[in-house]
């Protein structure tokens, strides 16, 4: 009997030793911010940046990208970019391959200027679309 005990625990010990995802860590080594949703991504920085008239918004968006809230997810996560569709416009859990982290950042490698057009965002509001990327973009 104890030795058929000791097998079961032998058991639910390896498999509990199951590989964990670590999420992506920033250059600084922090973990992500868990507040970091997409329903903030969302109302902090797509409506009010992004989803207006002339931009990503209406029936004839900018680069095909329309970004109101009832279609913004599916538009963006694990889509290719229309400017350099290698790259995703967002790429789960990489920041680093999303052209949309680029675009709002305005690295060097982007096509076209930087965005919002009408002036730049935040650090704030970057680093919540970052955050939000190196969590794996979840749809919440």
């Amino acid at each position: 009997m104890t030795a058929r005990f000791a097998w079961i625990l032998l058991v639910f010990l390896l498999a509990g030793c199951g590989e964990k995802k670590n999420l992506p860590t920033g250059p600084d080594g922090s973990p992500p911010d868990p507040n970091a949703t997409f329903t903030r991504v969302l109302g902090e920085v797509f409506v009010p940046s992004c989803a207006r008239s002339g931009c990503h918004a209406g029936q004839a968006p900018q680069a095909g990208l329309n970004l109101e809230p009832a279609g913004a997810y599916a538009n963006v996560v694990n889509r290719p970019s229309t400017q350099r569709p290698e790259l995703l416009r967002v790429a789960p859990f990489d920041p680093e391959s999303s052209y949309l982290v680029k675009k709002i950042r305005g690295d060097p490698d982007i096509v076209g200027s930087p965005m919002p057009a009408e002036g730049s965002i935040s650090a704030e509001a970057r680093q919540l679309v970052v955050d939000w990327v190196r969590r794996g973009a979840p749809r919440d």
